[in-house]
């Protein structure tokens, strides 16, 4: 009995053959291609928080901080600007009483004059009238150096920036709309008075 391996049998020209096992051809075996991932080499570099997540944690980790400057920054110009309000509150405080007490120091001589008037009443009456004119006249004095001068011209064109018409009288030798009297005078210029003339104006029939 012979030993010898049986060669196969020749196959017959034109027959179909069966194709030989894929390990036999050199091919992975099924899913060793999908263990290594779509290029052969291994798990790709998102596969498990790879650099990717990483690059975008770190950008976001800076426009957190970026945010955080700009908010404190914000919340100290606020500050800033608090402080600035109050300061300038406290300094135009400051200015107004002082400004009252200038205004109270230039009508303090007035009142002295006054308190000397009364007190001299008794001794002599017929010096009132005089002593009152006299204080009158510093009163306005004082009311020009704070820059409101007395205004009560008579026979000039009625102005209404000036004056204010309080009645009207019939005058034939005045021009139509001239002052003719003085009612109350008024104390500075157009723009800054204190109050306007008080004035009677001219008309005619």
């Amino acid at each position: 009995m012979s030993t010898q391996p049986q060669q196969p049998d020749p196959v017959p020209e034109g027959a179909m053959t069966e194709p030989e096992p894929e390990e036999e051809q050199g091919l992975p075996a099924p899913g060793v291609a999908e263990a290594r991932g779509a290029g052969g080499e291994g798990p790709g570099p998102d596969a498990a928080g790879g650099p990717a997540i990483g690059e975008a944690d770190e950008r976001a980790a800076e426009q957190a901080a970026a945010l955080a400057e700009l908010e404190d920054r914000w919340r100290r110009a606020l500050a800033d600007l608090e402080n600035l309000r109050k300061r300038h509150a406290r300094e135009l405080e400051r200015e107004r009483a002082a400004e009252r007490a200038r205004t109270a120091v230039a009508l303090l001589p007035v009142v002295d004059n006054l308190e000397l008037a009364l007190s001299h009443a008794e001794a002599d009456p017929g010096s009132i009238v005089e002593g009152v004119r006299a204080i009158r006249d510093q009163a306005v004095d004082s009311l020009a150096r704070l820059g409101y001068e007395r205004e009560a011209e008579t026979g000039v064109p009625f102005d209404p920036a000036r004056h204010e018409v309080v009645g009207v009288v019939e005058d034939a030798e005045a021009e139509p709309g001239t002052v003719v009297q003085v009612l109350r005078p008024g104390y500075g210029a157009p723009g800054r008075q204190l109050r306007p003339v008080a004035v009677a104006v001219a008309k005619r029939e």
